[in-house]
């Protein structure tokens, strides 16, 4: 049995616990883990919570992540293996929030101080962004761009550093193996047209609206990673429970 989790960083511990189990042959190669909601529920914690967790497992080459599917033991911890020192890194809903908290504030305070210069800025990074949607490397830069140039209105180095900072973190290969499971065109078009929404706020001298368009960007960020790996097994087993319900 999975043990309750109590302190903060939950992520960490939920893998350390997923990882002992592996260990000691409670999940054996090639058996399928249990599904994030019963995970969750079975530790106390949030959906999202587990998904960090699985991150680091999978980037340490111990289990195999199948989209609809679910996830699998890949191999043994007691082989050669990558570990990362999640004890360095944040999770990336834990950054998200940051960012949030942040820059909602700066987009507040820019749509005060925004000058003609400014607009044309993030104008021009937009431009590129419209092409970019099927390119991410490009598109994460692009991103990073258009924060930076925001936080860049307030003419504040120690901002410009934080936000550039911050957003920096998703390059390390835990975010990256995440956005490789739920970023496409698609949702790059969708974080365009909330980009825009943010600049249209921004540019037209609205603090309320500005500091709103950024505080629902960075929510829609976070629903974009919140997709269940194993969420088509799911819809299976509530539409047959609901069957069962029925009968």
């Amino acid at each position: 049995m999975f043990a309750a989790i109590q302190s903060r960083r939950l992520y960490r511990q939920v893998a350390d616990q997923i990882r002992s189990q592996i260990e000691h042959g409670q999940l054996g190669v090639g058996e399928r883990l249990p599904g994030e909601r019963e995970l969750a529920e079975e530790l106390g914690v949030s959906r999202p919570t587990i998904r960090e967790a699985l991150i680091v497992l999978e980037v340490e080459g111990l289990i195999h992540i199948r989209m609809g599917s679910g996830v699998y033991v890949a191999r043994s911890p007691r082989e050669k293996h990558l570990r990362i020192q999640p004890d360095e890194l944040e999770g990336p809903f834990e950054l998200l929030r940051a960012r949030a908290l942040i820059e909602c504030a700066i987009a507040e305070e820019a749509a005060r101080t925004v000058t003609t210069k400014h607009i044309e800025a993030m104008d021009d990074v937009l431009t590129q962004m419209a092409r970019t949607f099927n390119n991410p490397q490009v598109s994460i830069a692009l991103d990073r761009t258009f924060h930076t140039t925001i936080a860049g209105i307030m003419e504040n180095s120690a901002l410009d550093r934080v936000v550039g900072e911050l957003f920096d973190q998703r390059m390390t290969p835990y975010f990256t193996r995440l956005a490789s499971y739920f970023e496409s065109a698609a949702s790059w078009r969708e974080a365009f047209e909330e980009h825009r929404a943010v600049r249209d706020a921004i540019a037209g001298g609205d603090p309320a609206r500005a500091k709103s368009a950024m505080q629902y960007h960075l929510h829609q960020s976070q629903l974009r990673f919140s997709r269940s790996f194993d969420e088509e097994l799911e819809t299976e087993r509530d539409q047959s429970a609901k069957m069962s319900r029925q009968k």
